[in-house]
C-alpha cells in the first residue's frame, strides 16, 4: 500500500487548499450573518457564489474520483463542512443519491433527476430511517410500496430525511418494502418528486439544538396514498437492502474523511488557544493536562487516517465488499476520535468553546450524530465481531 498521493491529487489538493483560504474561510462569517438573517431551510447566496467560484476553478463533483483521490480532498472540505462540501456539490445526501442514480438508474431517470443533481440545481434526500421501529436493522423498515396497476403507492413515516426542508429540494429518495419471503429482498427504493400529492414534510429535526437549517435540515416526512408511476422504481423489486449497501460503503468514506478535516480543524484552534491563553503564570498549552491532549489528539487523527485510506486503497482495488471490514471499521473508530478532539478543543476554549464565537459546538454535534448515522456504532460492532469469529470455528 502506497498513500502517497499521485500528481492529479497533489493538484487537486493544491488547488483546493487555495480556495479555501482564498474562498471559503472567509466566507465563513458572511455565511453565519445571511444564516441569521434569511430565512429558515433557505440556502444562503454565499453559497452560490462559492459554488460559481468552485465551478470555475474546476472543482466540482469531485466525489466522482477514484477513491483514494477523492480521500484527502474531503478532509480538506470538513475543515468547514457548512460550506465547502457544497461548495463543490459534494455534499451528502446529494452524493449518495448522485451514486444510486448512477449506478442502478434507468435513462431517464438520470435525465429527469441525475442531470440536474450533477449541475447543482436541485437537491435531494434520502428517506430511509423510521420514527416507529429500530431502523438499525433495515428489514424492521415497515413503509409500504405497493404495485397498483401502472403505479406504486406509498404509505408511511420517515424521519431523518436529511435535507428536505430545503425549498430546492425536488427528489425523495424513499426506502420501503415491496414483499417477499427472504429478509433481505423484502425492501425497494423508489423516487418520489417531493410535489407529489399526499407528501407531507412535517417539520425539520434538531441535532443537539441545531437544525442544519442552511443546508436543509432534516426532515419528518409522512407519505400518505403516495402515487408514483412504476417507472420510478430503482432497479427493480427487493433490490432495496443491496442498492443502501452500495450507497452506504462510499458515503461512510467521504463522512469519516470529512470528520478528520474536522478533528485537524479542532486541534488548530485548540492549540492556537492554548498559545494565547494564561491561567496561573503561565500559556494553558505548557499546562501537562493540556499538552497531553495535544499529543494525544495527533496520535488519534494519525491513526484514523491510515485507517481510511487503506479502506479507500481496498475500495478502489478489491470493491466495496472487499473492504466490507475495514468499511465497518473507519465507521467505528473515526467519528469517536472526532468527538475526542472537538470536546478536548471545546474544554480548551473555556466558555467560548460552547459558544456561536467559534466552530467548535457544532463541529463536535456533527461528529456525535455521525455515531448513529449510517448505522450506528453497536450494529458496527457487532457485525465486525461476528467477520472475526468467523475464522475462529
Amino acid at each position: 500500500m502506497d498513500f502517497s498521493y499521485d500528481a492529479e491529487t497533489e493538484e487537486l489538493r493544491g488547488r483546493l487548499l487555495a480556495f479555501m483560504d482564498s474562498h471559503v474561510y472567509p466566507a465563513e462569517p458572511v455565511f453565519a450573518e445571511q444564516v441569521a438573517a434569511g430565512e429558515r431551510w433557505t440556502t444562503p447566496p454565499v453559497i452560490e457564489d462559492l459554488k460559481a467560484e468552485a465551478r470555475r476553478r474546476g472543482l466540482w463533483n469531485l466525489f466522482l474520483l477514484s477513491n483514494q483521490t477523492y480521500a484527502p480532498l474531503a478532509e480538506i472540505t470538513g475543515r468547514s463542512p457548512y460550506l465547502a462540501p457544497e461548495a463543490l456539490n459534494c455534499s451528502a445526501p446529494d452524493t449518495g443519491n448522485m451514486e444510486v442514480l448512477h449506478m442502478f438508474g434507468t435513462g431517464a431517470q438520470k435525465e429527469r433527476w441525475l442531470t440536474p443533481l450533477m449541475a447543482g440545481e436541485i437537491r435531494s434526500a434520502i428517506c430511509m430511517t423510521e420514527p416507529d421501529v429500530a431502523s438499525s436493522d433495515a428489514t424492521n423498515i415497515a413503509t409500504s410500496i405497493v404495485r397498483d396497476g401502472d403505479d406504486y403507492v406509498i404509505n408511511g413515516r420517515k424521519w431523518w430525511s436529511s435535507g428536505a426542508m430545503n425549498p430546492r429540494c425536488e427528489l425523495l429518495v424513499v426506502m420501503g418494502r415491496t414483499g417477499g419471503e427472504d429478509r433481505h429482498r423484502q425492501q425497494s427504493m423508489i423516487l418520489v418528486p417531493r410535489d407529489t400529492p399526499g407528501v407531507d414534510v412535517r417539520r425539520g429535526l434538531h441535532v443537539f439544538g441545531f437544525d442544519d437549517g442552511p443546508h436543509g435540515g432534516h426532515a419528518e416526512i409522512a407519505f400518505t396514498d403516495v402515487r408514483v408511476p412504476a417507472a420510478n422504481l430503482v432497479a427493480g423489486e427487493g433490490e432495496g437492502f443491496a442498492i443502501a449497501q452500495a450507497r452506504l460503503g462510499p458515503g461512510r468514506i467521504h463522512h469519516c474523511m470529512r470528520l478528520i478535516g474536522m478533528a485537524e480543524r479542532g486541534l488548530e484552534l485548540m492549540c492556537r488557544r492554548a498559545q494565547e491563553r494564561t491561567t496561573f503564570g503561565k500559556p494553558i498549552a505548557q499546562h501537562g493536562v493540556v499538552a497531553d491532549w495535544i499529543a494525544e489528539a495527533r496520535v488519534r487523527i494519525e491513526q484514523a487516517r491510515l485507517l481510511v485510506l487503506k479502506t479507500a486503497w481496498l475500495m478502489d482495488t478489491v470493491g466495496n465488499k472487499g473492504a466490507h471490514t475495514e468499511i465497518q471499521a473507519i465507521k467505528i473508530v473515526t467519528p469517536r476520535m472526532a468527538e475526542w478532539v472537538l470536546d478536548k478543543a471545546i474544554q480548551t476554549h473555556g466558555g467560548g468553546g460552547v459558544s456561536q464565537d467559534f466552530p467548535l459546538a457544532g463541529l463536535w454535534a456533527a461528529a456525535r450524530s455521525l455515531r448513529l448515522a449510517d448505522g450506528p456504532d453497536e450494529v458496527h460492532r457487532m457485525s465486525l465481531a461476528r467477520r472475526e469469529l468467523r475464522r475462529y470455528p
